[in-house]
């Protein structure tokens, strides 16, 4: 991963790695501040270093308000936010997000789109997995397709799209499943 063995060289090859997970995964024990400073140390971040890098995403992320609190006082959004926080805490070259819209309403959905485009433009790779097909199509620009476990499809989304001769990634989506599409 990067140049580096993942196994023979795991640590280096897991430091570059974020995780935001769709499942809510935090120390209920912890502050909101606490989820990412400890997050910093499981990367080797001494707290000096982390705790400014957390202050940044809780600003970043609208959490500054919520730093003292614990998770389960936050709404699905904020704890989304956390979530994405905690997973660029240690500053990975690879983001992974599983479902990272999902609870979100539709203004801090549109504010996600933004970050992520920017932080890929700026040359962070982000790998995402989503059932929203319009996000997908908004955000990709490869875009794999898993049908019973099994990926039927990974290529450039234009290619995709253009291959199967459809408009929309929901139409190809639908066509690789074996739906029909309506209308």
């Amino acid at each position: 991963m990067f140049g580096h063995d993942v196994v023979a060289d795991f640590r280096r090859s897991r430091a570059l790695v974020g995780l935001s997970p769709q499942e809510f995964n935090f120390d209920r024990f912890l502050s909101v501040e606490e989820i990412l400073t400890y997050q910093g140390g499981y990367y080797g971040m001494p707290l000096a270093q982390a705790k400014p890098r957390a202050r940044e995403l809780l600003d970043q992320f609208e959490l500054s308000d919520k730093r003292r609190n614990s998770y389960l006082e936050l709404s699905g959004g904020m704890k989304r936010r956390l979530s994405l926080a905690r997973a660029l805490m240690h500053r990975p070259q690879l983001l992974i997000l599983d479902e990272p819209t999902a609870g979100m309403d539709v203004e801090l959905r549109l504010e996600l789109w933004d970050f992520l485009k920017a932080i890929n433009a700026g040359g962070m790779t982000v790998f995402m997995t989503s059932h929203y097909l319009e996000e997908v199509e908004m955000l990709c620009n490869r875009v794999g397709i898993v049908n019973h476990g099994k990926l039927v499809a990974l290529e450039d989304k234009a290619t995709l799209m253009a291959d199967h001769g459809k408009g929309s990634l929901q139409e190809v989506f639908l066509e690789l499943v074996g739906r029909r599409t309506h209308g």
